[in-house]
């Protein structure tokens, strides 16, 4: 081969790793179609090992806990309880919801405690050691100095376990630096405002996603892309919108009434839902008069955002996840659509 020759292609190589830097800095390691599982309990039924078993799905990005402000002291909350084991094959990954306002507070040693207490869930469960942790928080450029800092501890602590770390990562959060974490997972789900009548889906809709797209192909960390699969019930009143709902049966004609469009329905029956309310003694939350709106994701909205998401970023559904596993999403969906969000 020439000098010049010898020269080009070097410049070819160059190249190469510049745009490979500029499409987002690495892969996600071991990509594998996933699934999160987003529950206190630990309990899977046949129809969610099949599912497992049949998108050979390998990896289970399960929350152990939250971490909340108590006394004004960070704490565990609702520790997730394990009363199943989980599929041989299965990887289990967990992961730590922290909320923002913990952030404000000294984390220098809650950081080793959190990495500890996580390793010590996986051993009195009998889950293999864990490969590694993910921490998912909402934070925003006022917490981002103060949540770099505690992932930076959180890192330190887990490298002491052989523990990568990941996090989660929300289209607003896209246009800021990325967090100092092995990869990200880019949360293409909740995208719209559900307290708003606007006519987008606030769980997903390409409207909302679009303005963030010239951000992903930039972004300096390795990604993939988690989808939705769940579906909401938004209980709207006379002065907007009043609550989430959680799995009521619409189909109840002595409390429901369904109105034109499929997608709209009316409250005939006042009754209280104290699940709904800090205070269970609150005056009645669903009255006769307000509307529920249910919302779901269609599969082709998601193969949209999906494939535009990979025009502007290639390899970043090498590994898609789920959100969430739960028979009640399984059910949303064919065989045939999730194959197609697994493998787009």
């Amino acid at each position: 081969m020439s000098r010049h020759s010898t020269i080009f292609v070097t410049l070819l190589a160059l190249l190469a790793a510049t745009m490979a830097c500029r499409r987002g800095g690495g892969d996600v390691p071991d990509a594998a179609p996933s699934v999160y599982y987003w529950r206190t309990t630990l309990r899977l039924d046949s129809t969610e090992r099949d599912f497992l078993l049949r998108h050979h799905v390998t990896k289970m990005y399960t929350r152990f806990f939250d971490v909340v402000l108590r006394d004004s002291t960070p704490n565990p909350n609702a520790t997730l309880q394990f009363l199943d084991t989980v599929p041989a094959g299965v990887e289990v990954i967990p992961v730590v919801f922290i909320l923002e306002n913990c952030l404000r507070h000294d984390l220098n040693d809650y950081a080793r405690l959190l990495v500890d207490r996580v390793v010590q869930m996986c051993e009195t469960n009998d889950l293999p050691a864990p490969r590694e942790l993910q921490i998912d928080c909402d934070w925003t450029r006022h917490s981002q100095d103060d949540y770099f800092r505690f992932l930076g501890l959180v890192r330190s602590a887990a490298a002491d376990h052989h523990l990568r770390l990941s996090a989660t990562i929300r289209l607003h959060q896209l246009s800021m630096p990325p967090p100092p974490v092995d990869y990200g997972v880019l949360m293409v789900y909740n995208t719209g405002d559900a307290t708003r009548t606007n006519g987008h889906n606030p769980i997903l809709d390409y409207r909302d996603v679009q303005p963030y797209l010239r951000h992903v192909g930039s972004y300096s960390l390795p990604l993939c892309a988690a989808y939705p699969t769940y579906d909401w019930q938004l209980l709207f009143g006379h002065d907007g919108f009043k609550a989430l709902l959680h799995h009521e049966n619409l189909a109840d004609s002595t409390l429901y009434h369904p109105l034109p469009g499929g997608r709209e329905w009316l409250v005939v029956a006042s009754r209280d839902l104290p699940e709904l309310s800090d205070d269970a003694s609150t005056a009645t939350w669903v009255t006769v008069g307000d509307t529920v709106r249910r919302w779901h994701v269609a599969p082709a909205e998601i193969l949209r955002v999906s494939r535009a998401l990979q025009e502007q970023r290639p390899g970043i559904n090498a590994q898609v996840i789920t959100y969430a596993l739960d028979t009640r999403n399984i059910n949303h969906y064919t065989i045939t659509d999730y194959e197609a969000i697994y493998h787009p």
